[in-house]
């Protein structure tokens, strides 16, 4: 397997094989990640090919504290994330010019998926939960890790992990009324 150095300087000459390497060991990781918060293969397989050229450019911020796949996981969310929020920004100009959003969904491949500025205030309602809900609560609906493997991942028992997944569903239901 191949190792990533703590504070790895991007702009340091490398060769292009362990880029190829990387890509290869875990494109499946950002891909799934990418198409359970899309929903959309075309909009998957952009961010997937953007989500690795910013890894490759943001790669001395791998600092070590957690796996590779750890801190790769939470990039590709957070990259995901902020591929929305500028998407509901274009969402919002558009409204202001004149163009309700509900317009633009119907034109998309997908009308029925949820809307951007509610997929926006499910992410904040989900950044409220207490880290132990979110975590469960990201790894089982969005990453579909069954509660076993929660388990095994986080060390702790079978029974912990469906508490806390329903403790963060609760929790949620509170937060968005």
């Amino acid at each position: 397997m191949m190792r990533l150095e703590p504070g790895h300087k991007p702009n340091a000459p490398v060769a292009a094989e362990p880029f190829e390497e990387l890509y290869r060991r875990h494109y499946r990781l950002v891909y799934s990640v990418c198409m359970r918060m899309t929903a959309n293969v075309s909009e998957t397989e952009d961010l997937t090919q953007e989500i690795f050229g910013q890894v490759f450019l943001k790669l001395g911020r791998f600092r070590g504290e957690s796996s590779f796949p750890t801190w790769l996981y939470r990039f590709t969310v957070n990259q995901v994330l902020m591929h929305f929020r500028k998407r509901s920004v274009k969402a919002e100009k558009m409204m202001v010019k004149g163009i309700e959003p509900d317009q633009v969904a119907a034109r998309t491949e997908h009308p029925m998926r949820m809307p951007v500025i509610q997929r926006i205030v499910l992410e904040e309602a989900v950044r409220q939960l207490p880290p132990g809900y979110r975590t469960v609560f990201l790894l089982h609906d969005v990453e579909g890790c069954e509660h076993h493997e929660i388990a095994e991942r986080l060390g702790c028992s079978i029974g912990a992990s469906k508490s806390q997944l329903h403790k963060a569903r609760m929790k949620l239901r509170l937060l968005l009324g």
